[in-house]
């Protein structure tokens, strides 16, 4: 047993959170993560409205009776998705753990908190993280540039990051980006951070909702395997290496370099979305991080927890020995 401000601000046997993925976060991944004494989210964004995500939470309880949360992801876009009505379906499904990303969360924190919703907000950087907690979260999760997705334009990996963002904040702190074993646990509580977060590495696990191949894909690639797009239009993002990352890359590098609208019908979710699901490991876009270079497995969430929290232990109670005080 973990006992941790995580483990008790979310009601969770293990400070481990199952990150909100476009297109992954659905009811049954959520739900093996959470029965396996975990947190696990569901993705807001990936249900088409706010209707269909009540369904979705619906689903989730149908499989769990353990606390989940739901991802909602806050872009600035030409014609955003309507947020309101998405935070209106988490509260009025009762859900009571919500994770932000993106911009800051501010609009939507009174109507939480007066809901008894306990917030985390994922950041890239401790300027953003403070800014966070000065607004009213409960929780933040600090992405080192390892991770999956956006790790910002900062650049600074998580054995940095980490320990800053723990001595700045006075609220909890969640590792996320490159952590996918016992090891990154360890380390992470070392650091100072309270829980960890993880993506990629729930993408490779049985439940899943994603082809087979793609998971063989991952498991069989090494941490040289992802690209960073859009570095030269300010909106960083890490993906797998795969037919369309390259393409992209190569046209940011061409000279004169590229606009988004170059690039738009490469990077279009309807592909990322249908080549998770058919396994065309070329068929899009798919966000990945350098934790692949740890995985060589397909467990199922179960599986992988368990073997994460006793690797943990382990690797905590060993260093402890090498410093000749008893653990």
């Amino acid at each position: 047993m973990f006992t941790t401000r995580v483990t008790e601000k979310l009601g969770i046997r293990y400070p481990i959170i199952q990150g909100g993925m476009q297109w992954i976060g659905r009811a049954q991944l959520a739900a093996a993560v959470s029965n396996a004494g975990a947190l696990g989210i569901l993705t807001a964004l990936t249900q088409p409205s706010p209707q269909d995500l009540r369904r979705e939470i619906a689903r989730c309880r149908e499989m769990t009776d353990k606390p989940f949360g739901v991802n909602l992801t806050i872009l600035p876009t030409v014609s955003p998705p309507p947020y309101d009505e998405y935070v209106d379906a988490i509260i009025s499904a009762g859900v009571r753990i919500v994770e932000t990303a993106g911009n800051s969360p501010k609009d939507y924190l009174a109507r939480f908190k007066a809901a008894g919703v306990t917030v985390v907000h994922k950041c890239t950087t401790v300027r953003h993280a403070l800014s966070a907690e000065r607004n009213g979260v409960d929780i933040v999760s600090i992405d080192g540039f390892e991770c999956a997705g956006h790790p910002g334009e900062d650049d600074i990996p998580g054995l940095v990051l980490i320990p800053i963002a723990v001595k700045a904040l006075s609220i909890p702190v969640i590792a996320s980006g490159g952590i996918g074993d016992g090891r990154g646990f360890a380390a992470a509580l070392a650091l100072g951070a309270e829980g960890v977060n993880m993506g990629t590495r729930f993408v490779c696990t049985a439940e899943a909702p994603v082809h087979h191949n793609l998971k063989l894909a991952l498991r069989n690639a090494t941490e040289r395997d992802t690209r960073l797009m859009f570095r030269t239009m300010n909106n960083t993002v890490r993906v797998f290496k795969n037919a369309v990352s390259e393409e992209v890359v190569a046209t940011e590098r061409r000279p004169g370099g590229c606009v988004f609208d170059d690039v738009r019908h490469l990077v279009a979710g309807a592909r990322g979305r249908a080549a998770w699901e058919t396994g065309d490991i070329d068929g899009g876009a798919l966000t990945a991080g350098m934790v692949l270079g740890l995985i060589d497995d397909i467990p199922t969430c179960a599986e992988l927890i368990a073997r994460m929290t006793e690797e943990c232990v382990a690797h905590l109670k060993r260093a402890m020995a090498w410093t000749g005080v008893p653990a």
